[in-house]
């Protein structure tokens, strides 16, 4: 393809990708700092995974957010008044909706168009997408991807899966549309990812004759709330993030499984199976409901799948179920289609990962950026506002962009690492986009910033685009649901304060 076959957009115009959470938040950070954002959206409307309309959708009617409302939005929008503590789906995507025509994005959001190649050509980007009208080809000084880390499932090979004779046939979960197709059936879920245990859970709610759930692992199971208080406040928090920067990885383990222990139990006490001892290597999942419909026998739980004998199952203890349905809820393999092969092998896709220095840059790509594609473990729309922040900074040169030696440093650093935590993350790029507060600075909220919520409007502190309410609005934030409402620590909190304190000494000296 030639220069002249393309059109060449102003060098202010930035491409982006997708126009979910992240292609949104992108282009909000974006525009504030300058440039012309065009977001590329294959279907007829924004929202990503929250428009139940596209066809890589994974939610279903009824479905709410595993995160609370205060850890699924941005730092300078809130939900309505009387929104719940878990939003719906619905809710999820007008708050979207909200948040484009707030900062004037609607107007730049082409839907219906989806991305067919991205190329290198001539120190710039070549767009090339299509349609109702037709193809377009264009080229920009700058693109950013951000089409999403969940639209490609992932089916592990199953012996005999696909003789399966079972009326309702076997799929992934982001093909799930909700409980009644299943009443009065017999289903098997695979996997013990947050969906397949919820997905698992809604079937035997809504009816479901018997519903068997099988996995290689038992993980840790933790339910939504704690004693009223969403688990995501709980788990994903600032002192866990520096925890891990300083004890050691044994020390790490123990602490965090007391503390699972102590809140949820073991899945055995529940009549699932024992999770490995190491909570690292057992990994932890999520879901209000699951254990507790295991302890009244209204799930069974067993280990993973053999060989499927047209209707039947054999499991890998030797039992045997007949189902008329199996689902996997077996995760996302990241899937980039449009992107040039010689691009692809840049970035290591062909090797089923993607390398960048700290998920988001690459050396030899300048002008790109990848917004929201690690394989996170957490609330994602803070950390997608952070991840977005750092570009846009970086790029309008608010602060300095890493050299190319640094980002070189830094691609090992981050290359396919899986199931990363939120609070991990959240610092990351809260350090990289300099507006990770300085507790010294705020010792009136060093408790909600230690043990309380990583909200997106406690990274409005200070740096750049402070914001004038942030203080309060972090401080509301972590008293929210009756959860830190005094910033007196309790002796615990104190001590285990001290204990991450002297190890960074340690680790600075």
């Amino acid at each position: 393809m030639t220069d002249t076959e393309c059109d060449d957009l102003p060098a202010n115009a930035v491409a982006i990708i997708g126009a979910g959470p992240a292609g949104l938040v992108m282009a909000r950070w974006l525009s504030h700092h300058g440039f012309e954002p065009v977001l590329f959206e294959g279907t007829d409307r924004p929202g990503g995974q929250w428009n139940a309309g596209s066809r890589l959708s994974g939610t279903w009617s009824g479905m709410r957010t595993n995160t609370s409302r205060v850890m699924t939005r941005f730092s300078d929008l809130d939900y309505p008044d009387g929104t719940p503590l878990y939003p719906s789906r619905e809710e999820v995507r007008s708050y979207l909706e909200d948040y484009a025509a707030r900062f004037d994005l609607t107007a730049r959001i082409r839907t219906r168009t989806w991305v067919e190649h991205l190329q290198r050509l001539g120190g710039g980007w070549l767009v090339r997408s299509r349609c109702d009208g037709g193809a377009r080809t264009e080229r920009f000084a700058r693109v950013v991807v951000a089409s999403g880390r969940y639209v490609a499932p992932a089916l592990p090979p199953v012996p005999g899966l696909a003789g399966f004779t079972g009326v309702l046939g076997a799929s992934h979960s982001s093909q799930y549309a909700g409980g009644r197709a299943y009443r009065d059936r017999d289903v098997l879920v695979a996997g013990c990812s947050i969906s397949a245990l919820e997905i698992a859970s809604d079937i035997a709610l809504s009816g479901g004759r018997s519903v068997t759930v099988c996995y290689r692992r038992q993980r840790y199971v933790l339910p939504k709330l704690l004693a009223g208080v969403p688990t995501d406040h709980v788990m994903f928090t600032r002192v866990a993030a520096l925890a891990g920067e300083v004890l050691p990885p044994d020390e790490l383990a123990a602490g965090l499984k007391a503390t699972v222990l102590r809140l949820a139990g073991s899945p055995d006490q529940f009549g699932a199976m024992v999770p490995d001892p190491d909570i690292f290597a057992a990994g932890i999942s999520q879901s209000q409901d699951f254990l507790p419909l295991v302890a009244e026998g209204r799930i069974t739980v067993r280990p993973w799948i053999e060989a499927v004998e047209g209707q039947d199952v054999r499991f890998a203890d030797g039992s045997r179920g007949t189902f008329d349905a199996l689902l996997f809820g077996t995760g996302y393999r990241l899937s980039l289609p449009f992107v040039a092969p010689d691009l692809a092998e840049v970035l290591g896709l062909n090797r089923g990962r993607i390398d960048l220095c700290d998920h988001t840059f690459h050396p030899m790509l300048d002008g790109a950026a990848f917004l929201g594609l690690f394989d996170q473990v957490g609330p994602l729309f803070p950390v997608l506002e952070l991840q977005a922040r750092w570009i846009a900074y970086c790029w309008a040169g608010v602060i300095p962009a890493p050299s190319r030696k640094e980002l070189a440093a830094g691609l090992a650093r981050s290359r396919s690492v899986p199931g990363i935590p939120m609070q991990e993350l959240a610092l990351l790029f809260a350090r990289n986009a300099q507006v990770e507060p300085d507790l010294d600075r705020w010792p009136e909220l060093e408790r909600a910033l230690l043990f309380g919520p990583l909200s997106a409007v406690s990274f409005r502190l200070q740096g750049p685009d402070g914001l004038a309410d942030a203080p309060a609005q972090t401080a509301a934030a972590a008293a929210a649901f009756g959860a830190i409402c005094s910033p007196e620590m309790s002796g615990e909190e104190r001590s285990l304060r001290e204990l991450i304190m002297r190890g960074a000494m340690v680790r600075a000296a």
